[in-house]
């Protein structure tokens, strides 16, 4: 079950992605809490700074800096992390993800899943209908971002 502050992360995690699209960027945010506390948020920045590791989850962690421990946070996610930030969720022992959309893209909830991450699929319309979108409208960009 979803809390309220799970809820409006969720909601979060969505702006941040509006706020990627809306500057040319691939719709992808994310936000990093400790309970009902943000620690950080960032969103997809690939092609705003022709950086190829410059995914929502990896921005969003540099923006909350060095950490003494993740063991308590919840990462919130857009979009279905890719095996970059998925092993990134590994490394630092993030213990929960909430993804609001594993449609348009997914396939690493299970490797999340076997190394003892809680992952929450949310369903999030709105964000499922963002990315649909953009990977109508943007199919080359999409494809070099997830490697087809």
């Amino acid at each position: 079950m979803l809390s309220k502050w799970d809820k409006r992360f969720i909601e979060l995690a969505f702006l941040e992605a509006k706020k990627s699209a809306d500057a040319g960027g691939l719709p992808i945010g994310s936000v990093l809490a400790r309970g009902d506390k943000i620690l950080a948020s960032g969103h997809n920045q690939r092609v705003q700074q022709d950086d190829p590791i410059a995914h929502g989850e990896m921005d969003c962690l540099r923006k909350a800096g060095r950490q003494a421990t993740y063991k308590d946070m919840t990462l919130y996610t857009s979009l279905s992390p890719c095996m970059m930030c998925s092993g990134t969720i590994v490394q630092f022992k993030i213990p929960r993800v909430v993804v609001n959309d594993t449609k348009n893209f997914g396939g690493n909830e299970a490797f999340l899943r076997d190394r003892g991450v809680e992952v929450i699929d949310a369903a999030h319309a709105d964000s499922m209908a963002l990315m649909a979108d953009f990977i109508a409208t943007n199919p080359d960009l999409w494809n070099e971002d997830i490697m087809e």
